[in-house]
């Protein structure tokens, strides 16, 4: 069998698992790549004052605020999904995984769901006092957009020309190249600053649904009327709220009425899939308390035996 068979092998073994963990050579004939940069909560794992956090101690248990980036190799573009609070690691990571000769910070677009500390406030770094990005295309819909143009020190940065804003409109896809496409929806979340969306990524070959943020999968479709079972069916990854494992995590609590879908109940829920519409669902946005950000957990070896997946910083997946 010659290299060159056994390279594209192996390429298609990496697409098919993202637990793999394989970094993508260029030589792969990979046109266009996800990459997992964070996989928490809105504040990371260890958060602020848990001390007691054993990833404090053993940075192989950190994890950094949800977030996503496409890479277009042909066309040398980059997009991230979202601005989390740990950005200047996670452009840090994504710079040594692959970075094109363009200015800094080498990203051609930013999608924001909703104006949340973890999902927004990495726009920080891009301002004024830091980088002094020039007019860095942040994709947001129009209460974000707002939110961002009247509000400081955001304002600042629209005035400065640091980022440029770009709307959104639910449910309109946005054509960035004949190689990827970006759908949002909107989604029931706390949304005192700003509406909230999921987003739907779409290569000619895969797609990816991303959704950090959510209530409750049947407000989804109350609301909106949209079923969670068929996104998941129309694409080909699935990473959707997992904030939380059951309602026991936080002792003293009472969690029935925090929003956000608990995992056991997925568990369930999805239990009906079939096993190739399972694998495609990759738990995300976890709380520095769900035992299942330990891969080492009665609850993620319970998650992995069912045939679900919870996601983990630095995986990777050929889209195209």
């Amino acid at each position: 069998m010659s290299s060159r068979v056994l390279v594209l092998l192996a390429t298609l073994l990496t697409c098919i698992c993202l637990e793999c963990h394989v970094v993508l050579a260029q030589d792969t004939q990979c046109t266009v790549e996800l990459v997992v940069l964070g996989t928490a909560q809105d504040a990371g794992a260890p958060q602020i004052g848990n001390n007691n956090d054993p990833a404090w101690q053993d940075p192989a248990k950190k994890r950094l605020a949800s977030s996503l980036a496409i890479i277009d190799y042909e066309l040398e573009q980059r997009y991230l999904f979202e601005a989390t609070p740990d950005v200047r690691e996670q452009l840090y990571r994504l710079d040594k995984h692959i970075t094109f000769d363009k200015p800094k910070p080498g990203l051609n677009g930013v999608f924001l769901t909703h104006a949340h500390i973890g999902h927004y406030a990495g726009l920080m770094f891009f301002g004024h006092e830091s980088m002094g990005a020039k007019e860095l295309a942040v994709y947001v819909m129009p209460r974000m957009a707002e939110f961002l143009s009247n509000n400081g020190p955001w304002d600042q940065m629209v005035r400065y020309d640091n980022i440029s804003l770009n709307p959104l409109t639910d449910q309109k896809t946005n054509r960035l190249s004949k190689h990827l496409s970006v759908t949002p929806y909107l989604v029931p979340h706390r949304d005192e600053y700003s509406e909230t969306v999921g987003f739907v990524i779409d290569t000619p070959k895969q797609s990816v649904l991303f959704v950090p943020d959510i209530d409750s999968w049947d407000e989804w479709e109350q609301e909106f009327g949209i079923r969670v079972e068929d996104m998941i069916d129309q694409v080909d990854w699935a990473f959707v709220d997992a904030t939380f494992y059951d309602n026991n995590e936080i002792p003293g609590r009472d969690m029935s009425s925090f929003p956000h879908p608990r995992i056991a109940h997925m568990l369930k829920r999805f239990e009906h899939l079939k096993p190739k519409q399972k694998e495609k669902i990759q738990f995300i946005h976890l709380n520095h308390t769900n035992p299942a950000r330990f891969p080492d957990s009665d609850q993620s070896k319970r998650i992995n035996a069912l045939g679900f997946q919870v996601a983990s910083d630095g995986d990777n997946a050929c889209l195209m």
